[in-house]
């Protein structure tokens, strides 16, 4: 029988593997970059299930990235240490606040073909590696985060020189060790290891200027995702078999101009409810995403642009069916769209009807601001708010998780290597986060941090 899922995801191995080696330049020798991170957090007002009070920690992430560089192949390896501090029993730390020292990335990488023709050059880079693709709400190297996510497989990159992309993508990502609570808090050295038993494949294909001499400097893109896994002697998952085909139409911001950014994304396949072994009951799955912006910059000092936002994400509607509709973020990015995470972070696309505004601000070449708000709603109120870990499947708490309200600033002390970044953000509670079952019902969620990033 013919499967979409399993064709793309023959064509990703097969045209990985047609990759030839052809002249790109590159320089020659060993270069050291990294960075040194250390972010104070503090939270007054827990909306999480089974949390009260107050939340404080401090985060410490350190990256050394070495490679070296010859005629035109390249070999890699980075360190990652991530840690954290002041926390208690109560912090809701889990691997991705906390990873000592272990390998981040160990690649080779090599020139090869262009696929698409001339004007077209190619890399092929293999190993243990991060992922940032298009807009990075599929698949991200995460930046805010205490604990940057890698995968080990094979990534095909092609560009031109007027910005189009293509992609392809074989690769299984990272178990982030330790995953135990008490080994967490105390900062635990454990390796981290490959899940074999899950693959993620993808094709992506970017056009810098799709519409030439009708609509100047639009971006499109088309892609599909694939995720494949199943249970391992290790590691138990719920056996999802995923297809996700999707576009995205972009204009980026530039002063006295109109921009845009749509992304949708239709998921499909298969899953079961939980990862228990005893869970063999395959439910269908149909989930949808989109995300949707439109903003101006004016042509004023610090070059104010303001925006509508709407983020789609969509929810189960009954527990009880064969069915699974909700839009689950794997491996893409959340806090650009809406809102400062870590130990605050109440909305993630999954379950989410969210518009919202945006005002960001560039006072000068050093300063770079924003402020962001969302009415955030279940889009299905049988559905669980998944961030706070709360569900009513009867409907009858209501559909509104409530208001946010984000902002942050950054300053370069040091222009390209020292940082300074403030963010506050503030959560006011709707119906459903003060009536759901075993809701702590805050009477607002209250958070600030305060960063600094030294960069080499």
């Amino acid at each position: 029988m013919f499967s979409i899922r399993a064709f793309c995801r023959a064509a990703v191995w097969a045209l990985l593997g047609t990759a030839v080696t052809m002249p790109v330049l590159a320089q020659d020798g060993f270069s050291l970059s990294g960075e040194a991170r250390a972010r104070y957090e503090s939270l007054d007002g827990q909306f999480r299930a089974g949390r009260s009070g107050s939340d404080q920690a401090l985060f410490l992430r350190t990256l050394v990235h070495g490679r070296y560089e010859a005629d035109g192949f390249a070999f890699g390896i980075e360190l990652q240490d991530s840690r954290a501090y002041l926390d208690d029993e109560g912090t809701p730390l889990s691997a991705s606040y906390v990873n000592p020292l272990d390998i981040l990335q160990l690649y080779a990488e090599t020139p090869a073909a262009g696929l698409l023709g001339p004007g077209w050059t190619g890399a092929l880079r293999l190993g243990r590696q991060t992922v940032s693709i298009g807009s990075k709400r599929q698949i991200e190297r995460v930046s805010y985060a205490n604990v940057i996510k890698s995968y080990t497989g094979a990534h095909y990159t092609s560009r031109t020189d007027a910005g189009d992309e293509f992609h392809l993508l074989a690769v299984v990502p990272l178990s982030r060790q330790p995953s135990d609570r008490g080994l967490i808090g105390d900062n635990t050295l454990s390796g981290d290891e490959e899940q074999w038993n899950r693959q993620i494949w993808g094709v992506h294909y970017r056009d810098a200027n799709a519409f030439p001499g009708w609509a100047e400097d639009i971006m499109a893109e088309a892609f599909i995702y694939g995720l494949s896994e199943r249970d391992s002697s290790d590691f138990s998952t719920p056996n999802r078999q995923y297809t996700a085909p999707g576009f995205r139409l972009y204009r980026r911001p530039q002063t006295g101009q109109w921009d845009m950014d749509i992304e949708g994304v239709w998921r499909f396949g298969s899953r079961r409810a939980t990862s228990s072994a005893s869970d063999t009951d395959d439910l269908d799955v149909s989930a949808t995403m989109l995300f949707a912006a439109a903003g101006y910059t004016f042509d004023a000092p610090w070059k104010p642009r303001l925006a509508l936002e709407y983020y789609w994400a969509s929810g189960d509607d009954d527990p009880n069916d064969e069915n699974f509709d909700q839009y689950e973020r794997l491996f893409g990015s959340r806090r650009t769209d809406l809102n400062n995470t870590s130990l605050h972070g109440p909305l993630t696309p999954a379950n989410l009807s969210a518009p919202g505004v945006r005002l960001e601000l560039d006072p000068g070449p050093r300063w770079s601001a924003r402020v962001h708000y969302s009415h955030a709603s279940l889009a299905s109120e049988t559905d669980s708010w998944v961030i706070a870990k709360l569900r009513d499947p009867s409907g009858q708490s209501g559909n509104v998780i409530g208001q946010t309200i984000d902002s942050r600033v950054v300053y370069d002390l040091v222009p390209e290597r020292l940082e300074l970044e403030l963010g506050a953000s503030v959560f006011l509670p709707g119906a459903f986060a003060d009536n759901a079952p075993a809701s702590p019902a805050p009477d607002e969620t209250l958070f600030g941090y305060a960063q600094v990033a030294w960069r080499f």
